[in-house]
């Protein structure tokens, strides 16, 4: 199967060795070197994957992600940031960004989160989407959103992904190496501190004290729980 990539990086060499080795692991790449000219492609057309460096001439990465969030939760966002820009990851994860990479980094380890981004587009739809409620929260899984009353909160693919094995496994732990193995596909290149990122921004979405959850709990030096009833944090 081949994937539709967009990459939007500006500088000139960076950008040819990540689309050469992009476009020998078989995938078809289209390129960008600033905001507006990838604004102006995805307004066009849509791709299988965005990777997207955060410092871009015109609208930045995190710009171009909010526009994609507005209209598409599904499509996969990778990342590229400067490894001082901690505020800049923790921005993309809450602004629906799947995954980031840090520069400098090795092409082995962008092209392994790549594939883990990929596979989980081959499995499109997921195994665990679907409907169903958590305490006063309708989730949507289908639709990566998470209505309380008339708030929509928008899930990226990765949190979808997560929920639903949460959901899948409700009432029981699920360890970090689960979330590993089912979300990133054994990629040895994500560290348990990407799931538990994840797992925070979930949570903030979900519960209306994230610091006092009531559904997704923490069970401290095994893994995390959701807690259909709302039960509270476990020690």
């Amino acid at each position: 199967m081949t994937f539709q990539v967009l990459l939007v990086e500006d500088d000139r060499a960076i950008r040819t060795v990540l689309g050469d080795a992009l476009q020998n692991d078989g995938h078809a790449l289209t390129t960008a070197a600033d905001g507006d000219e990838a604004i102006a492609l995805l307004r066009q057309r849509t791709f299988d994957l965005l990777i997207l460096d955060v410092l871009l001439p015109g609208p930045s990465g995190l710009e171009i992600l909010q526009f994609v969030r507005r209209q598409d939760q599904r499509t996969p966002v990778l990342l590229l940031t400067a490894r001082s820009s901690e505020g800049d990851k923790i921005l993309g994860l809450e602004l629906g960004a799947d995954d980031y990479v840090t520069k400098p980094f090795s092409l082995r380890e962008l092209r392994t989160r790549v594939r883990v981004l990929l596979r989980r587009v081959e499995r499109s739809p997921m195994a665990a989407a679907g409907q169903f409620r958590l305490g006063a929260l309708a989730i949507d899984l289908d639709a990566y959103e998470v209505r309380r009353g008339r708030s929509v909160q928008r899930l990226s693919p990765t949190e979808a992904a997560m929920l639903g094995l949460l959901w899948q496994e409700r009432g029981r732990v699920v360890d970090r190496a689960r979330f590993l193995k089912e979300v990133w596909g054994g990629a040895g290149s994500v560290s348990d501190r990407t799931v538990d990122t994840h797992l925070l921004h979930l949570r903030q979405k979900l519960e209306l004290d994230p610091k006092n959850p009531m559904h997704l709990l923490t069970v401290h030096g095994v893994g995390y729980r959701l807690a259909p009833g709302g039960e509270g944090e476990l020690s």
